[in-house]
């Protein structure tokens, strides 16, 4: 689409180039200043009308002070002097106020408040604002500080926008920004009396995602009198709903994936434990607590460096979070083997004790784990769909952790141990095997696990006593689930239970949408005990 879409006469070229001068370069030096001046002068004794051209004239100055006053006038801030209308920004402390030049920018005082009279705008203005200063800074170097004018100005558009969007087009190499502008272009021809344009600016609309453009379609069908474009409009819009169900999916399939990850994660360490050596560790929940105030410690010591000290945070509450594992093997679990009821007791009694421990040591109340700024924000795809960093990364870091696992268990002389001993205890003990010292290590190394589990969800959440206590159950389910100690089985098993609960909850709410997985793994295990992925003996990894 050319220049011709919006103007149709050929001696109107010249006044093209002349109205499409940016205002940034429009006039300058003491021209400026002295339009700038006029400004002024005029929003001081004019009506609203007058206010109008007044801001025009300030916004197309060129002087660098224009977009601060504008800015200040649209939050209210600018007044004038009633004794000479001298424009003031003020900030008011009770009966009396400071006062700034606005054109001086010096410190005139303070004065009492009844010596000073708001400059007032409506409505209108306001508008007239807003785009005023979005053509300011459409002529930034910024890239984003243009793709956000742009943004600003598709609200306020008018068919005089028209010239000024063309002038932009023909300059502008930012792909972002060139597809709002062309967007911006095309709203304007939906609002033409042209039945003809406005169908071409239908059809450059067909599946964009700017709200600004379904908006304007919803407006446009209800007060189209044309059949063909009204028909048109409603199967853009259509196209355009179609494209934002479809990213609603995306991003609640990434959610659902980002709580799996964090299930898979809470769940890896147990699926060792218990699918390893037959131990039900209810104290599993506590060693990811104990990883997550790993984080709250060294952050303590390091406030400065919050980034590298989450990074350190990992081999730490792993180490942590291992030793304590490994002792309450050495102490209790040790003589409980093959008596599992009594080993569900005991590490209820140890889970116990750890809370009361972190009571004490740390107090009742949560404590708040910062988070690095790269892991802050989000990744905006489009104008409907954005990825949270932190979740992201915690996808990412969970995927890593079972890589790592799933090669130390396959590939080392560690892992080649665990596995005889799960598989066949007499047989790698009549090898050589220690098979105490296996069990204690595989404890140490689920526990360990569990404290990088902790080192995660301490971004997600706050830090507290009863941390663990949320994630046990849903731990234990993913690994009955997915099959007792397969990782496999725990990576789809979680993954498969974060996307279907994340499906569930606007449906039935958060709570129910528990209870329903729950009834859904105690149907499931009935056909098929054994779950997703059984293992052969007892449940190697």
């Amino acid at each position: 689409m050319t220049i011709r879409f919006y103007l149709t006469r050929a001696w109107l070229p010249l006044l093209f180039l002349l109205l499409s001068v940016p205002p940034a370069i429009a006039v300058s030096g003491p021209a400026a200043e002295q339009q700038l001046q006029q400004g002024l002068a005029r929003l001081v004794h004019g009506n609203f009308q007058e206010k109008e051209a007044a801001i025009t004239q300030i916004a197309t100055s060129s002087d660098p002070k224009a977009k601060e006053i504008l800015e200040a006038l649209l939050a209210g801030k600018i007044y004038r002097l009633k004794k000479d209308n001298t424009l003031v920004y003020t900030a008011r402390k009770g009966a009396k106020a400071d006062i700034i030049g606005v054109l001086s920018g010096n410190a005139l005082g303070t004065v009492k408040k009844r010596a000073i009279k708001k400059i007032t705008i409506n409505n209108r203005l306001r508008g007239k604002l807003r785009g005023q200063l979005a053509l300011i800074d459409l002529h930034s170097s910024d890239p984003k500080q243009r793709l956000a004018a742009v943004n600003k100005l598709i609200k306020t558009l008018d068919p005089a926008s028209a010239i000024t969007l063309e002038t932009l087009l023909q300059t502008e190499k930012n792909t972002k920004v060139r597809e709002a502008l062309l967007t911006a272009r095309a709203i304007i021809g939906l609002r033409t009396d042209s039945g003809e344009r406005r169908l071409q600016a239908l059809e450059n609309l067909q599946g964009n995602l700017n709200p600004a453009v379904k908006n304007e379609l919803t407006s446009l069908i209800a007060a189209e009198k044309d059949k063909t474009v009204r028909l048109k409009a409603v199967a853009t819009l259509s196209s355009i709903e179609s494209e934002i169900a479809f990213y609603a999916l995306l991003e609640k399939i990434f959610f659902g994936l980002s709580l799996g990850s964090v299930l898979v994660l809470a769940a890896i360490g147990l699926a060792i434990t218990f699918g390893v050596i037959g131990v039900i560790n209810m104290a599993h929940g506590e060693l990811i607590m104990l990883g997550a105030y790993t984080t709250y410690v060294i952050q303590q010591f390091m406030p400065n460096s919050i980034g590298l000290a989450l990074f350190l945070a990992i081999p730490a509450a792993f180490i942590v979070s291992a030793l304590v594992g490994i002792l309450i093997e050495r102490t209790v679990i040790r003589f409980l083997y093959g008596r599992p009821l009594e080993t569900l007791l005991a590490t209820f009694g140890i889970s116990l004790i750890l809370q009361q421990s972190v009571r004490t040591i740390f107090s009742p109340l949560n404590r708040s784990v910062s988070t690095p700024a790269w892991m802050s924000g989000s990744l905006q795809l489009n104008p409907v769909l954005s990825l949270t960093t932190n979740r992201m990364t915690i996808l990412i870091f969970a995927l890593l952790v079972f890589a790592g696992l799933y090669i130390t268990l396959k590939k080392s002389s560690i892992g080649l141990q665990v596995r005889a001993v799960a598989q066949n205890r007499s047989m790698a003990r009549a090898m050589g095997v220690k098979a105490a010292r296996v069990d204690a290590l595989t404890f140490g190394l689920g526990s360990g696990i569990a404290g990088i589990a902790g080192v995660a969800l301490s971004q997600l959440t706050n830090v507290g006593p009863n941390l663990g206590q949320s994630y046990i159950i849903d731990s234990f389910m993913v690994v009955v689930f997915g099959g007792v100690g397969n990782l496999w089985g725990t990576l789809v098993g979680g993954l498969t239970l974060g996307v279907a609960n994340k499906f569930l909850e606007p449906w039935t709410g958060a709570v129910l949408a528990k209870i329903l997985i729950l009834v859904f793994i105690i149907l499931f295990i009935q056909k098929r005990p054994q779950g997703l992925f059984p293992q052969k003996g007892r449940a190697g990894a």
